[in-house]
Formats: structure tokens, sequence, C-alpha cells
């Protein structure tokens, strides 16, 4: 399970999708660790619910990931993936009796634009995400995890196994396996937090 050693620390997003463009398929990897909490905050603001917020978000991900051939760098590709969160929510939303009607998913609040109009988000400055040295934080956050948890991880967010999937493999209850990704989610946005302090 060292597909992240293998990955150059790319200076850029668009320089990992030509990566994962030109068949680095594990460099997606990057990707989503690096703005599963930001595209998970922004659908929690539709879904209210967390398990149904994961769920969307991961799809939103396997989404971008089947499009990302067509990602020509018109813009970031956070505004690109952003767009496809807030649809595969609108979709959700649409499809779930449970939330019809219950929020307008159009709402100009979920849109914020920096100066030249790219969607941004208010919480961390696009140049800290964009920066390599988050890259080599995160990447090496993932090393630094106890062996149980980042086969969890990466089997979840390389492999898109299902935490049903990942139990049979590591042998152990869904449970154990829900609770090692999300330790492992939280050690890694904490070491991403302590770069942006």
């Amino acid at each position: 399970m060292d597909e992240l050693n293998n990955l150059n620390a790319a200076s850029s997003d668009v320089e990992i999708v030509r990566q994962i463009q030109a068949g680095d398929k594990n460099a997606y990897n990057l990707l989503v660790i690096k703005y599963q909490h930001k595209i998970i905050q922004v659908i929690l603001k539709f879904i209210p619910n967390n398990a149904d917020a994961n769920d969307v978000a991961q799809e939103a991900f396997i989404k971008a990931y089947r499009s990302i051939g067509n990602f020509r760098g018109d813009s970031s590709f956070y505004t690109w993936l952003y767009r496809i969160a807030v649809n595969a929510a609108k979709t959700y939303l649409e499809s779930n009796q449970k939330y019809q009607g219950a929020l307008d998913v159009d709402a100009e609040d979920f849109d914020y634009k920096d100066s030249e109009g790219v969607l941004t988000s208010k919480d961390t400055p696009d140049r800290i995400i964009e920066s390599e040295e988050l890259q080599a934080v995160i990447q090496k956050a993932i090393q630094n995890l106890p062996e149980d948890q980042k086969q969890a991880l990466l089997l979840r967010e390389v492999e898109g196994m299902s935490y049903d999937d990942i139990a049979v493999v590591m042998k152990i209850p869904v449970g154990t396996v829900r609770s090692r990704i999300f330790r492992a989610r939280e050690y890694v946005e904490k070491q991403m937090a302590s770069l942006t302090a």
C-alpha cells in the first residue's frame, strides 16, 4: 500500500490532474484528501445529515474522477469540483423525498467568488490550498498513520471500496473500518489545519 510514496509532489492541482489524465490513477487520492473536508462542508449546507452528506461527497468525487478527462484548466480544480458537488447535492435532494422542498440549492449563499469571479471558499485562501507545502503535509501525514488506519484509508480513497468491502478485505467489522477511516481522516485534517493556523 505504498501508492503515495511513488507520487511526485506536484506544484499545483493542474499538474496532478495532468498526471491522472496521463494514466496515474493513484494521483487522484491527493485531490480527494486535499478537498474532501471542504466538499463535505459545502454539501452539509444542503444536506444536514452527516452520513448522507458523506455519501453525496463520495458520489461527487467519483463523478469528478470519471469526468477528469474533460477538465481543461479553464477554472481552478476546486471550482470545477465545487460545481460537481453542488450538482450532486441538488440531484440527491431532488431524488430523496425526505429532503424535497427543504432547501433552495441554487441559493447565492453557497457561491463564494473572489474578485475575478472564481468560486472559492471563505474558510481557506486558495493559495494555501494550491501550495506544494500542503501536498507534502498530506503525504507525510498519510505515511505517518498506523498501518491499519493507512490501509483502510487507502482502500477507501484510492481503491474506492465500500466500507463493507474493506471489512471483508481487512477481515474486521464494518464499525472498525469506519472508526479507522474516521481517525485517519481526522489526523490528516489536523496536520493540514496546523499548516493553515
